[in-house]
């Protein structure tokens, strides 16, 4: 059906050269003509309802061999990768080598794969920063640390009832009939008189608690995860700086790039969230997309090798997410964001589950 030759070049790239049976080659003109004739306008048929004998008369030979070619490549081209165990990554370069009709269609593929990377002992760099005195710290939540969040939460509170009386045209505020109490500051919210007080009925404002208790423990087990999370992540860093500092190997460019790009788009998000243009925001500080490119180079490249390491460590360890792991958290993706792309929420998924068994397999080290 097909035949395959692979070669090996420079900068972690491979040559895949192809030849695909002419019968085999045949059998893309039906799907080829029908997406020519879902563009296709003839006098006498609507838009996508031109007959196949129609279309075949009004397109040339070339358009045809070219369309049925990229159906072909698009098919094909996962199967190559798979039955050779290629890790490809980034968008493959495609060349058409031969095409004719009743030929047998060849072409060449360029890719870049993943390369191997020359990692250290990941596993004693990773029990060396895990039995370190100093990230063995013992989480402790205060009496004051659980009265700061209650302050903020009836501040919260207070702010929101505040607003809610505004909206009212019937309410007379004091403080706008009374100049006095303004100029002292008073109604501020601030002060604890001016704040809703911590009882039952305050508790059960945030969710399904049975008293005061209940509430204060619960947010007692918030803090503590969030700085459980927060020491776990600083072990992680340690571990993983560590280990990028050891080890040695080529980065893709387009690795690299796709690293850039993704703090490019970030920026633009943030920006844009904030109410402001890109093109406007670049111009107020004086720089291109360029120069913040090549400004973030060098977190670009750091990023990409931690990728290539995580990737190396999950093959060597067997560290791959289940079937059912994956399809669950694209699940829940794709219902919680309904324009979600099902391909890209599932590679996003699988190489975050990845990262996290990674990093679970170097702590348990």
């Amino acid at each position: 059906m097909i035949q395959t030759t692979i070669n090996k070049l420079p900068n972690s790239e491979l040559e895949i050269k192809g030849v695909l049976e002419a019968g085999v080659f045949a059998d893309y003109e039906a799907k080829a003509l029908a997406r020519i004739g879902e563009r296709m306008e003839i006098a006498g048929f609507r838009k996508g309802r031109v007959p196949t004998e129609l279309i075949k008369q009004n397109t040339q030979e070339m358009m045809l061999l070219e369309e049925m070619a990229q159906d072909a490549i698009y098919d094909v081209y996962p199967q190559i990768l798979e039955e050779n165990k290629i890790d490809a990554i980034g968008r493959p370069q495609i060349t058409i080598t031969k095409i004719a009709k009743g030929n047998d269609l060849e072409f060449t593929i360029v890719t870049v794969v993943l390369p191997e990377m020359d990692l250290p002992d990941y596993k004693s760099y990773a029990k060396k920063e895990n039995s370190n005195e100093a990230n063995k710290k013992e989480i402790v939540v205060s009496e004051e640390d659980l009265d700061k969040v209650i302050m903020d939460l009836r501040k919260m509170r207070a702010g929101q009832n505040e607003d809610h009386d505004r909206s009212d045209p019937n309410h007379v505020h004091e403080e706008e009939s009374n100049p006095r109490l303004v100029e002292e500051g008073a109604g501020g919210g601030d002060s604890d008189e001016n704040l809703p007080e911590v009882n039952d009925e305050f508790a059960k404002s945030f969710g399904p608690f049975e008293n005061v208790d209940a509430f204060k423990s619960k947010i007692r087990e918030n803090i503590k995860l969030e700085r459980e999370t927060a020491e776990k992540d600083k072990v992680r860093l340690a571990i993983i700086e560590s280990i990028i500092k050891d080890t040695k190997g080529d980065i893709p460019e387009v690795l690299i790039e796709a690293e850039t790009n993704k703090l490019l788009y970030r920026l633009e998000a943030d920006i844009t969230n904030m109410g402001f243009k890109m093109d406007e925001y670049l111009k107020q500080i004086g720089k291109t997309e360029d120069d913040m490119k090549k400004e973030w180079r060098p977190e670009a490249e750091k990023r990409a090798k931690l990728e290539l390491i995580v990737h190396n460590i999950s093959e060597k360890e067997n560290l791959k997410p289940s079937k059912e792991e994956v399809e669950k958290e694209v699940t829940q993706i794709t219902e919680m964001y309904k324009d979600a792309d099902p391909v890209r929420a599932q590679a996003y998924v699988e190489q975050m589950l990845t990262n996290e068994k990674v990093f679970q397999f170097l702590e348990n080290q």
